[in-house]
């Protein structure tokens, strides 16, 4: 994994002609799902927020690698007594996008490519969601979990200036987030979209 990341480093480096960089953040809304579909538990809202560069490869195409902090998880509610109990599931990844940019317009672009992420943190936290408060928050499980992670994501964005722009994401996750042997059930994958803002300098 971490020859990936140096990898991807060196080609972002190699790539020195016309290229841009920037700076990107916004929320993401996450959840989980099984070979069967959706899990059970809910969506939960994360943020994510990083880095980018954009370099063109040919006339109205362009490719992104970024390197992110994203937050991913899932949520669940239950009600007991007229009080409402939620468990959120707290998975965080340093991400590394490669999007490859179709350029519509000077302002819009469609964008598709494969994500991978590192697993940084993996923690429960539980609250009382009647009163705000948060009741208790499990230990760092990272080691039960595949540290590697892999999606696939299609988007688009504008750009209001020839700075800011708005971005608009779906990954899909690839991989189990379980190791072999660690759930008794079908894979369970990261599923992510994500909205924000991007400033190119």
């Amino acid at each position: 994994m971490k020859k990936l990341f140096l990898g991807a480093a060196v080609a972002m480096s190699t790539l020195t002609f016309a290229q841009q960089f920037g700076v990107k953040a916004g929320m993401n809304v996450s959840s989980l799902s099984t070979e069967e579909g959706l899990s059970d538990q809910g969506s939960k809202i994360g943020f994510n927020a990083g880095v980018f560069m954009n370099a063109p490869i040919a006339e109205n195409f362009s490719i992104q690698p970024e390197l992110l902090y994203s937050q991913m998880g899932d949520k669940y509610n239950q009600n007991i007594a007229g009080t409402t109990y939620a468990r959120s599931r707290n998975l965080d990844y340093i991400t590394l996008p490669v999007m490859f940019q179709y350029n519509a317009t000077p302002s819009f672009y469609l964008e598709a490519g494969p994500e991978f992420g590192l697993l940084v943190t993996a923690k429960n936290k539980y609250t009382n969601e009647s009163s705000n408060s948060t009741i208790g928050e499990s230990a760092n499980y990272k080691d039960d979990l595949n540290s590697f992670n892999a999606g696939l994501g299609l988007g688009a964005g504008y750009y209001f200036t020839p700075q800011v722009g708005v971005t608009a994401r779906y990954v899909a996750g690839l991989t189990d987030i379980f190791k072999d042997g660690n759930n008794s059930g079908s894979a369970v994958k990261n599923n992510v979209f994500q909205v924000g803002l991007a400033y190119k300098f």
